[in-house]
């Protein structure tokens, strides 16, 4: 089964249910064991169209199928180079199962299907668990839901700090409830460099409460700043307004603009060019990968990565709490609670297609026509 959003509608969803396809030569079926649903997936549709997120697995027109971060086993294959079983991580659709044509890799295979050639290689890989440094199986849901999350956090904070932050001596996080927001605040305080959380009157007890940002306002505080300290921001939000009010207090003060979310898919911005200050620039996590892994080589970068995500993964039991949902219809309800911007900041939902599925025990039963057991969590 496919969960699948009206790229026209986002409010408009709809269950689908295809017959498998037959494998062609080279292709491989994963069986999607579980993903996680956050504010980020509402991102992917909002900037579908232009970073090309719905390209990732075709859909009937007009209809779209998200991308999500998760985990699946090999259950079939006609690969011969690609056996059945492993663990992968990897962007899945909010499905049941996968069908995709695979060419190996070191640590796992990537998606070679014509539909893929012009995506980044971060976007094409599934990796095998069992050889990533960031992967411990009992904080499998955690991995899930901050993994990918922290990624574009480290790499953007390490694009801030390799660029000295553009001369700004703090910088302003919106959307601050969000799990990418506290992981850049994360990063940015394990670095010493001053973050100020920007949220709603509704969540600010919660951001209060992670005890990450030096300072924590509401949107409509902004004009309390003080005006003469050199500012940046990262947009998380992607709200039209807030983007305003920042730029229009701060001025020539507000030293770079990067946006990264679009939380607040409903008041998107508009056009920037008429902002005071710097011209809005838009994060692309994995051109700094590619940079800094030939700077850095690929080792050297996994290592710091590792580093870091552990230093954040042994507080998170502190601010979140993981939530298991099962079967077409609560991945619906999740998935429409999100997009509203009505759900608990402190929750981290993880969804399988399966309604069979069962986190403690490690299977999954009947998905999509197999009974594979290919959970081991």
């Amino acid at each position: 089964m496919d969960f699948e959003v009206n790229r026209q509608d986002f409010r408009d969803t709809r269950i689908v249910d295809p017959a498998p396809a037959e494998l062609a030569q080279g292709q491989i079926r994963i069986a999607v064991e579980r993903f996680a649903l956050t504010t980020n997936n509402v991102t992917y549709a909002v900037a579908g169209d232009m970073l090309d997120y719905w390209g990732f697995f075709p859909a009937e027109t007009p209809w779209g199928r998200l991308p999500a971060m998760g985990l699946g086993s090999v259950v079939e294959t006609a690969n011969p180079q690609v056996p059945v079983g492993g663990r992968f991580f990897g962007f899945y659709p909010m499905s049941g199962q996968l069908v995709i044509a695979a060419e190996p890799r070191r640590n796992g295979f990537r998606d070679v299907g014509s539909h893929r050639a012009n995506h980044a290689d971060a976007y094409t890989s599934f990796i095998d668990v069992g050889s990533d440094q960031m992967f411990r199986d009992h904080r499998a849901d955690e991995y899930l839901l901050l993994r990918g999350l922290f990624m574009t956090s480290f790499l953007a904070d390490d694009y801030l700090d390799g660029n000295g932050f553009a001369g700004a001596s703090q910088t302003l996080v919106t959307s601050a409830s969000s799990k990418t927001s506290i992981c850049l605040a994360a990063c940015l305080a394990r670095r010493g460099h001053p973050s100020i959380g920007l949220t709603s009157a509704r969540n600010r007890a919660f951001v209060e409460s992670l005890d990450m940002y030096q300072q924590v306002i509401a949107y409509d505080e902004i004009d309390q700043l003080d005006s003469n300290t050199a500012s940046g921001m990262v947009d998380m939000a992607g709200n039209g307004s807030v983007r305003s009010a920042v730029h229009t207090h701060f001025g020539d003060k507000l030293a770079f603009s990067l946006t990264v979310g679009a939380t607040h898919w409903e008041e998107r911005a508009g056009s920037s060019h008429d902002l005071p200050g710097p011209k809005p620039e838009f994060f692309f996590a994995p051109g700094q990968i590619a940079k800094r892994t030939q700077e850095w080589g690929e080792a050297e970068l996994t290592a710091r990565i590792a580093r870091s995500w552990h230093y954040l993964l042994e507080g998170s039991d502190r601010w979140m709490t993981v939530v298991h949902r099962r079967g077409p219809a609560e991945i619906s309800a999740v998935y429409r609670e999100l997009l509203e911007g009505q759900a608990d900041p402190s929750i981290g939902y993880v969804v399988s297609m399966s309604p069979d599925f069962d986190n403690r025990a490690g299977l999954v039963t009947n998905t999509d026509g197999f009974d594979d057991g290919l959970v081991h969590s």
